[in-house]
């Protein structure tokens, strides 16, 4: 396709339009390349209009049919939408997907170079492709405010959400009938990386409790019903979500919670309360966990779409924190708040189980998360140490300090090649809670000692606010406590080790 360079693009129009062009070329190029559908391949290629290559296609596979109209007419929409403001913009095409152990590069590359899906064990062209939209739009309309945003102890969820869900990025493996991009659990880790560049804490988190908290039980288990009303906003980012599963009395230990949820008719009416509610001031729905019977505790839970803007729901107050000043975090109260019964997510009672699932994706997601920023700290400790100079040398020529930053950027790889070993067992369909839990756990202990032994390195300044090594220092804390504490981690991992006491 023939490129136009045009000046008034900005770059945020230029990363919406890239990534949108890349998911359509996603989908078709998968869709096409598969057995049963070979012999139509040629069709799309030459242009032939849907209606023609319907009926082009035998009757056994004509389940096929709308996900072929809605790929082209998705297609039609984006061309639409270039020539209708007179720009072309560069297309690439990425044909073919490697597996896990193809192409895979055994020449050294050192922490600051830049990956290429030659170096990656899991990750494709598609990909690279993905986190350099996402940086663009971090670069251009995220970093530039995360300052203010953090003196201001919030920032605009709505707007920045928007942002993200125009380009596609709430939604990277939800389903595409629902506004998500249809692809494998890679691509949200994928994300989840991409967004560690973002220069604090906040601002990832509450994404991710957007994107992989709240939403993927509804995903997976929700009526198409509720899925329309609650899943597809989220996705394009017209609507905040928030987690309501914390209380003051349980946190890690989920199946104390109180919240209740006692069934009236067609409605349950509830009552309770929920603690640590990221973008809990924001937010336009909860995915709250409540106990809608008195039976056993892990059978007796439920997952309710709870509208915020309900009578009853009272966000008490925001609660400051030690770090992740950026995000709003809300003590909420409900009193005899009335839902319809058919905003439970999948079957009652299955709410505890749906939850623990959630819990392996956003435990995945947090590690992918620091781990990008993890590498920063290292990085511009390393700038900044062979600046500084102590006894007539930078502080980086003492063996102590060179030393220790190897073994911690050792760390930080060990802990990479946990999460991509644990996803690319995920996507396979395999159980990976117990992975998942050593990561968390890793995670959360290697960013306390990596933000302290940094932030040592950089003196008295490093007691400051204004550089990001302080400000990792006090958001990082939250790793080892939030989505289940070390100690719960290390419980989860004994049991599939069979090594806790018998009862």
């Amino acid at each position: 396709m023939p490129v136009i360079n045009v000046e008034d693009l900005t770059d945020k129009d230029k990363a919406v339009m890239e990534v949108n062009q890349l998911k359509l070329e996603v989908k078709l190029e998968r869709w096409l390349t598969s057995k049963c559908c070979e012999e139509i391949k040629d069709y799309i290629q030459a242009g032939v209009e849907e209606d023609t290559l319907v009926k082009g296609i035998s009757e056994e596979k004509n389940p096929f049919k709308e996900k072929v109209m809605a790929l082209r007419a998705g297609a039609r929409r984006l061309n639409l939408l270039v020539n209708n403001s007179g720009h072309f913009y560069k297309f690439t095409s990425y044909v073919g997907v490697r597996s896990l152990s193809e192409n895979v590069s055994s020449k050294p590359v050192t922490a600051s170079a830049p990956e290429t899906t030659g170096d990656h064990l899991i990750y494709t062209q598609e990909h690279f492709a993905l986190k350099e939209s996402l940086r663009k739009i971090i670069d251009q309309e995220i970093n530039p405010h995360v300052d203010q945003w953090e003196a201001e102890g919030k920032f605009p969820a709505h707007k920045v959400f928007k942002i993200l869900g125009n380009a596609g990025f709430l939604g990277v493996n939800k389903p595409v009938e629902y506004g998500g991009l249809g692809l494998d659990y890679s691509y949200s880790v994928a994300v989840a990386e991409e967004l560690g560049h973002i220069r604090c804490g906040g601002i990832p988190m509450a994404i991710g409790v957007q994107t992989d908290m709240t939403t993927p039980a509804l995903a997976k288990f929700g009526s198409a019903e509720l899925k329309k009303e609650f899943l597809l906003p989220s996705i394009t980012g017209d609507k905040v979500a928030c987690l309501g599963v914390s209380e003051v009395g349980a946190g890690s230990d989920v199946s104390s919670i109180m919240t209740k949820a006692v069934r009236k008719g067609e409605e349950y009416v509830i009552n309770g309360g929920k603690m640590w509610t990221t973008n809990g001031t924001q937010a336009d729905w909860m995915c709250l966990l409540a106990n809608t019977s008195d039976g056993p505790p892990h059978r007796n839970k439920s997952l309710i779409c709870l509208p915020m803007n309900l009578p009853g729901v009272h966000i008490a107050r925001k609660i400051d924190k030690l770090g992740m000043w950026s995000s709003d975090t809300a003590e909420v109260f409900f009193d005899d708040v009335h839902v319809p019964c058919k905003n439970v997510i999948g079957q009652e009672g299955m709410g505890f189980t749906y939850q623990m699932l959630q819990f392996q994706e956003e435990r995945l997601w947090a590690v992918a998360n620091i781990l990008t920023t993890m590498d920063i700290i290292i990085q511009e400790t390393i700038q900044y140490t062979r600046q500084r100079k102590i006894f007539k040398q930078p502080v980086l020529y003492h063996q102590a300090v060179h030393f220790r930053l190897a073994e911690l950027q050792t760390e930080v790889e060990l802990l990479r090649s946990l999460l991509h070993r644990a996803t690319a067992l995920y996507i396979k369909g395999n159980d990976v809670t117990k992975l998942a839990s050593m990561a968390k756990l890793k995670g959360g202990r290697l960013a306390r000692e990596l933000s302290d032994s940094c932030l040592q390195y950089w003196g008295g300044m490093g007691f400051t606010s204004d550089v990001l090594v302080s400000r990792f220092y006090r958001d990082s804390r939250l790793m080892s406590i939030g989505a289940g504490a070390d100690e719960v981690m290390l419980g989860i991992i004994c049991k599939y080790m069979d090594t806790l006491p018998k009862k």
